[in-house]
């Protein structure tokens, strides 16, 4: 390939996408330069539009346009009385995608101990002040099996034990190191089901 610098450019962006190498990022380049006006033009103008509208929201940590209020904790039609953690927004895809959860959702940004990630960083004030604002029973911690994930759900845990609300985990079924968005929906939904109470000390 001619070493265009307006194309490199684009091949190292692409690159640093999740499971795409070099070569993956030069194949999809060499494809939208190839359809610029069926690709191209309508992608820039969609990136442009996340790029300035799209943020996080400050109370439950999901995605939301500045134009409208977050349909994840401003849900007009129907009222939960659960709140399922997560550590991020692909958890909360996978989860909803599987149709297994039905209720609000709350993605902390991260785990404690993540590198650079403080609890001060984690959205863990903002969901004391859900549960004890909203009439919520339980709050499902669906974190990683990870030694991250648990340390954060523990955290959790024990931010929450002056709230009367019942705090499970998911089942043990989880397979160790497993994070939630990699999980197939049979496993999921198992997780889900035999979920259990999440004891002061660890398993």
């Amino acid at each position: 390939m001619q070493n265009i610098n307006e194309i490199e450019d684009l091949i190292k962006l692409i690159s640093k996408l999740p499971g795409l190498g070099p070569k993956s990022a030069k194949r999809i380049v060499l494809k939208l330069i190839n359809n610029r006006d069926e690709l191209v033009k309508p992608m820039a103008s969609a990136l442009a539009q996340i790029y300035k509208n799209v943020i996080r929201c400050k109370l439950c940590g999901s995605l939301k346009s500045n134009s409208y209020d977050c349909q994840n904790c401003v849900n007009g039609k129907e009222k939960y009385n659960k709140i399922c953690v997560v550590e991020d927004i692909a958890d909360q895809w996978s989860i909803q995608s599987s149709n297994i959860f039905h209720g609000y959702f709350h993605i902390l940004g991260g785990t404690i101990s993540s590198v650079g990630q403080r609890k001060e960083d984690l959205l863990i004030n903002s969901l004391i002040n859900r549960v004890n604002k909203e009439e919520i029973d339980e709050v499902i911690l669906a974190c990683s099996n990870t030694v991250e994930g648990q340390t954060t759900a523990y955290y959790i845990k024990d931010s929450l034990k002056n709230s009367n609300v019942k705090v499970t985990k998911l089942a043990q079924g989880l397979p160790v190191g497993g994070e939630i968005e990699s999980l197939d929906d049979g496993t999921l939904f198992s997780a889900f089901k035999n979920r259990s109470n999440l004891s002061s000390n660890s398993d």
